[in-house]
């Protein structure tokens, strides 16, 4: 079993909207240490989701497309007598939210044509309906965990 890591980085809550799971997102947005820009976009995104979906809350929004994109199964690899196999394990919650969030920003990059702040929020309201790329890639990610399910007894 794994060892408790004693160090793991704590975010400060961020001051708009007074979450770590914004927090967090605003450091999974940001590239080259641009953290002002980022948390830019990421303001931006919530007011065009705000708009878009016709909502008070965006914080309500947000976490319906975290837990609609956060896998509860992956496969990892493992090496038994010579043989790689694809063992399914269960997520740990941080790596959860460290998936889903990755896979929003990941889709949100990989469209282009538009603002970021656009692309973020058309991703975050996508997500939000069970339906987009970042909930594609959670499928398909229960889908090889079940299919391997036969070497399950390889957990370690």
């Amino acid at each position: 079993m794994r060892r408790k890591v004693t160090n793991r980085n704590i975010v400060k809550p961020e001051a708009k909207y007074n979450s770590a799971k914004v927090g967090k997102f605003i450091n999974y947005v940001m590239e080259r240490g641009q953290k002002v820009t980022a948390r830019g976009i990421v303001y931006d995104a919530f007011e065009i989701v705000k708009e878009k979906a016709k909502v008070e809350d965006v914080m309500e929004v947000f976490d319906t497309a975290l837990k609609n994109t956060g896998p509860l199964t992956e496969v990892r690899s493992r090496r038994v007598g010579g043989a790689n196999y694809q063992v399914p394990r269960e997520v740990r919650p941080e790596r959860r939210n460290y998936l889903s969030m990755k896979w929003i920003v990941d889709a949100a990059r990989a469209t282009k044509g538009a603002p970021m702040a656009e692309k973020l929020a058309d991703q975050i309201i996508l997500a939000s309906k069970n339906e987009g790329p970042a909930v594609t890639k959670r499928e398909n990610t229960h889908k090889m965990a079940e299919a391997n399910k036969a070497f399950a007894h390889f957990a370690w």
